[in-house]
């Protein structure tokens, strides 16, 4: 029998729906406001950090996406990545550390090589390892002090999972300095469409600047560079996503093209059923209302509709098997003992099979049970009371 050649055909990018003429007037206008809001504000106490020349330079700009149903059942903890035309993080001061897997040194000898740019160097503060931040960093203090020592943290996924063990809510209660997920590891190689295994040595043996696993230096600075300036998405279990996309000290020009990519990657890989799936997407600041970017006509997936009194709901052809929400009626005990009693159709037996009839319920009864267990109560609560006193 020969071997199938047919080759799965990759799908089709759904291009999107917001105008661009609207994204750009949005950001214009919510960058004004920023900037007349800020220049209000002389009378009133300032932020000592913040520049004074351009006080409103660092307040980031937020891309809201809501969707009809949710996007996830659970949270996730490492954030998906959204390459942008540009970066959030090209300040040159912003610090960096890099969490590794074993061993530490030869990732600290490829920072320090000539093949590693210096610009990026300069900002690589720190390198190390999952064993050495287990035996260092053990302790909250030192958590913190970590952590306010970096700008910016990039984990290895093979280590990435081990994390939030290790650092605890320091870094995972907010999402402001999650360690960014990048990849080290050298891809194995593929013969006849299948990964090699990598030889096995023995512990004892193992040289371990030379077994690594590790990608070239030139890799590594690529993935660090694409990880420090990519858009950050954290989804948790809810309908509304919020991405950051730029600042409010940028041109509107470069804000709307963040905007722009980062709207169509969060719907084309991140939201089921695509923009039948999205209801909304809002242009916003920390304190400013969200300005509309592009909202539905459709509030429900799938054309469902609300059920109007006497209707019967259908069941919604491609829901890929999902059925209604609907509850089942339970029929009244006279209905059950008109049907029991109703006379055979000709041809056909009569069933021997009878509903059962539920008992009526006695509603003084119970009232009498209760009020009796009250007084009984009561009784009781007394008699240790004159206990306790004697």
């Amino acid at each position: 029998m020969s071997k199938s050649t047919a080759v799965a055909r990759k799908p089709e990018t759904v291009p999107s729906q917001i105008d661009p003429e609207q994204i750009l007037k949005a950001s214009k206008a919510l960058l004004a406001h920023i900037k007349k809001a800020a220049a209000q504000e002389d009378g009133k106490k300032k932020n000592l950090l913040s520049n004074p020349d351009e006080p409103e330079a660092e307040t980031p700009i937020w891309l809201t996406l809501t969707t009809k149903r949710h996007i996830r059942d659970n949270a996730r903890l490492q954030p998906g990545k959204i390459p942008l035309p540009h970066s959030l993080n090209a300040d040159e001061e912003s610090t960096i550390c890099i969490i590794v897997a074993e061993p530490q040194r030869a990732y600290k000898n490829m920072v320090a090589s000539e093949e590693f740019p210096e610009e990026l160097r300069k900002r690589i503060t720190r390198v190390i390892d999952i064993a050495h931040l287990k035996a260092k960093f053990k302790a909250y203090e030192a958590q913190r002090k970590l952590f306010n020592e970096h700008d910016i943290f990039l984990g290895d996924d093979r280590i990435i999972n081990q994390l939030p063990k290790v650092l605890g809510k320091t870094f995972f209660k907010n999402t402001a300095k999650r360690p960014i997920p990048v990849v080290f590891q050298a891809a194995r190689e593929r013969v006849d469409g299948k990964r090699v295994a990598r030889p096995k040595t023995k512990k004892d043996k193992r040289d371990p600047l030379e077994n690594v696993n590790a990608r070239p230096t030139s890799e590594i600075v690529t993935e660090i560079q694409k990880a420090i300036g990519a858009a950050l998405v954290h989804l948790s279990p809810s309908t509304n996503t919020a991405v950051k996309v730029g600042y409010a000290g940028w041109p509107a020009e470069q804000l709307a093209a963040n905007v722009e990519t980062v709207a169509a990657a969060l719907v084309e890989r991140f939201v089921p059923q695509k923009w039948q799936n999205v209801r909304s997407f809002y242009l916003k600041g920390p304190e400013t209302a969200s300005l509309p970017l592009w909202q539905t006509d459709e509030l429900w997936v799938d054309d469902a509709h609300v059920v109007a009194d006497g209707e019967t709901q259908k069941v919604i052809e491609g829901s890929k098997g999902e059925k209604p929400n609907v509850g089942k009626k339970r029929k009244s005990i006279g209905a059950e003992e008109d049907q029991s009693v109703q006379e055979p159709q000709e041809g056909k037996t009569r069933s021997s099979k009878k509903s059962k009839v539920l008992p009526a319920s006695n509603d003084d009864k119970l009232d009498k049970e209760i009020a009796e267990r009250k007084e009984k109560l009561k009784k009781q609560k007394k008699a240790a009371k004159m206990a306790v006193e004697a």
